[in-house]
């Protein structure tokens, strides 16, 4: 290793730390230095998984390092910040950020009133599988936003890893994550309305997730081609809307929750629809 590569200790290091903390040090980018987690033995699992780093038992044992990565659970990122700035350790020239999706670079307050620059970098992934995203990191985008001081370092890590930074508006940080949760985990609620209405009709569970495979793979197929607009088929887009009150009757008096669900749908894909022209809507 460089001995002017920068040092990095994690506070907390679960699959998101390992996986990071695996690329950097194969890549010779940073230094792991030390690695904090809940349990001795949780730290010496990750820097076996790292092949680096000294597992420490307690925030008094860490050493000074560059960089601290704060990777726990979104709902202790706040109060391990206040534990580490009570160590002395951060401070002008150190960098103390955080991988959340949800919270702004701002919770890292504590480190920022002991003068260091604060960031976080959002990789948008599962980290899950840590082994596969290892192996395909490349071309993952990352939100980002901070002090410069800190992102003039870590976005250039980041980026030598693979990740393309994308800059985001701290203020908006939550509004940011939502959109991550429509994409994804809203995406598998709709398709989980959609198979129970086919169950509805008689059909197998598992022969309606079949059924449903290749219209949803190449309805996403389409919208990354096209975009959202483009890509919009179905009686809405040709105006069809005397079938779509049909649809939305029969939907409600299955499942009235589903007939709402259905109806908000409605007057989002008119909006969708009106962008590329393609329908009345009932206007």
């Amino acid at each position: 290793m460089n001995p002017t590569t920068p040092t990095l200790s994690f506070i907390g290091c679960g699959h998101l730390g390992k996986t990071l903390g695996r690329l950097w040090t194969r890549a010779g980018i940073l230094s792991v230095q030390d690695i904090l987690t809940r349990s001795t033995a949780g730290a010496a699992e990750a820097a076996a998984y790292v092949g680096a780093g000294r597992p420490v038992a307690d925030y008094a044992d860490l050493e000074p390092a560059d960089i601290f990565l704060i990777a726990t659970p979104d709902d202790s990122v706040g109060a391990a910040c206040e534990a580490l700035a009570g160590t002395g350790l951060p401070g002008p020239g150190s960098i103390v950020f955080h991988c959340s999706g949800s919270l702004p670079s701002s919770v890292l307050a504590a480190a920022s009133r002991c003068g260091a620059a604060v960031a976080s970098l959002h990789p948008i992934r599962s980290f899950a599988a840590p082994d596969r995203v290892a192996e395909n990191f490349a071309g993952t985008y990352c939100g980002t936003e901070g002090d410069e001081a800190a992102l003039t370092v870590l976005v250039p890590a980041f980026a030598a890893i693979g990740a393309h930074p994308v800059s985001i508006d701290a203020g908006r940080k939550v509004l940011y994550h939502a959109a991550a949760v429509f994409a994804a985990n809203y995406l598998s609620t709709l398709l989980g309305v959609a198979q129970d209405a086919y169950v509805a009709t008689g059909v197998a569970p598992d022969e309606a997730l079949k059924m449903m495979e290749p219209l949803v793979r190449e309805s996403i197929d389409n919208i990354f081609r096209l975009g959202p607009a483009r890509a919009l088929s179905g009686p809405i887009a040709r105006g069809d809307m005397e079938t779509v009150e049909r649809q939305q009757q029969a939907v409600a008096a299955w499942r009235p929750e589903y007939g709402e669900l259905y109806r908000q749908f409605v007057g989002l894909t008119c909006e969708l629809a009106a962008k590329r022209k393609a329908g009345p809507c009932g206007k």
